[in-house]
């Protein structure tokens, strides 16, 4: 496996979030976790970040039990601690305190063998801001059909 491989993404954090800033993090694994997430066995969908104290979690992450797991395979929705530099940290719980920011994982990747998640600063879109998100791709996708059947 590469050095740099993604193992999950979350399109949908896209699709619901204005993305602001972007973080990297460690994510504190036990067991089988790191197997299972080289397996790609992992789902970001509906998993957000949440600061306790002085400390990040990940909650809602789902990383399926791995495959040639025996009993002490890992809990799948467990929460688990992310490592973000102390000054990261303080200047997250200032932005979270403001209205409408949120912490959303946008993918999971290996970065030098560590697993690693990188992590959002967002604010949630408005019913109308998707439609004009979508409008935009439809648009896009168009635009790019019209230039290949030209290049023809």
């Amino acid at each position: 496996m590469a050095n740099d491989s993604v193992a999950a993404t979350n399109p949908k954090a896209f699709h619901d979030y204005h993305i602001e800033e972007k973080y990297e993090a460690g994510i504190v694994l036990v067991g089988t976790e790191v197997k299972a997430l080289r397996e790609g066995r992992v789902n970001l969908r509906d998993s957000f970040a949440r600061i306790e104290g002085n400390e990040v979690f990940l909650h809602h992450c789902h990383i399926s039990p791995y495959s040639h797991g025996n009993i002490a395979n890992h809990e799948p929705l467990r929460v688990r601690k992310l490592l973000l530099n102390r000054n990261e940290i303080s200047k997250l719980i200032g932005k979270t305190q403001q209205r409408g920011f949120t912490l959303v994982p946008l993918k999971i990747y290996f970065k030098k063998g560590r697993a690693k998640v990188e992590l959002a600063l967002a604010i949630g879109k408005q019913a109308g801001d998707k439609r004009e998100t979508l409008r935009r791709k439809i648009a896009e996708r168009e635009i790019q059909k019209a230039f290949k059947q030209k290049q023809r």
